[in-house]
């Protein structure tokens, strides 16, 4: 199998090299400094390059924003039979696109992403493959994941952006709130210190794709349930409630599975 891929970030660097001792693979970026790094694979310079190439599947591993963008620029320069993929984290309006454009195509999400997970060991992450997708996609990213041992969940285009919503939105917008009260700490504890690397992992992200999270049509109800809670949490608070807050710590030992 020949596969191109397009983007030479973090993930589509992490694709390459999990993908190049297996298959023939092809890379290409816009900015081609990015490019004399990798091994075991080829360098495309351009667009006519991956013509020539003729991939049977195109990974499109650039920024969110520019998911379709791209789709849109290198599609002509695709065999009809070549599988089209996206692992963008937000799958909006990509449903419709792919409908639309009558192709074949395989939609999946490595959840583990560049920023916090450990590449070296995967088998505790976990990777969203869309139903939707054209079966010998889903066939080609299954074996992929399972065998780095990564857990495998399959969901519609609606079901993934829900999860989403719930997975990303609620420790984005938590993470984002504690930065927001952030202040010079001259001695930070070992919550402080891990709290803060967490912030500083997530605001290295893309405005872009923090924004999609956010705006996602599923996420309002997520969030809001962040401002319920902390709105109970100041009442017991102010109240001085050793008794209700003693119930709400309990609540949320069982909510993370803590034994009482």
């Amino acid at each position: 199998m020949r596969i191109a891929i397009i983007g030479a970030g973090n993930m589509g660097s992490w694709l390459v090299e999990s993908l190049c001792l297996d298959y023939e693979v092809g890379i290409y970026d816009m900015d081609r400094s990015k490019l004399k790094y990798f091994f075991n694979s080829r360098k495309f310079l351009y667009y006519e390059e991956i013509l020539d190439f003729s991939p049977d599947l195109l990974i499109n591993a650039v920024s969110l924003d520019k998911t379709i963008v791209l789709f849109n620029e290198i599609i002509s320069y695709l065999p009809e039979n070549c599988i089209i993929a996206d692992i963008t984290s937000v799958k909006s309006g990509l449903a419709e696109y792919y409908k639309k454009l009558g192709r074949r195509f395989v939609s999946t999400h490595p959840m583990f992403g560049p920023t916090f997970g450990n590449v070296k060991d995967l088998s505790n992450e976990n990777a969203i493959i869309i139903s939707e997708s054209d079966e010998e996609g889903k066939t080609f990213f299954r074996d992929f994941y399972e065998g780095l041992k990564i857990k495998l969940h399959e969901y519609s285009f609606q079901k993934h952006d829900e999860t989403i919503a719930y997975s990303l939105s609620i420790p984005f917008s938590s993470t984002m709130v504690f930065a927001a009260c952030m202040k010079e700490q001259e001695a930070p504890g070992t919550t402080f210190k891990k709290h803060f690397s967490i912030a500083e992992g997530l605001l290295s992200e893309d405005d872009y794709l923090l924004s999609e999270i956010l705006l996602s049509p599923y996420s309002l109800d997520q969030v809001e349930r962040i401002s319920d809670q902390m709105q109970a949490l100041i009442a017991m608070i102010k109240a001085r409630d050793k008794e209700q807050l003693k119930e709400f710590f309990q609540m949320l030992r069982t909510n993370i599975g803590l034994e009482s």
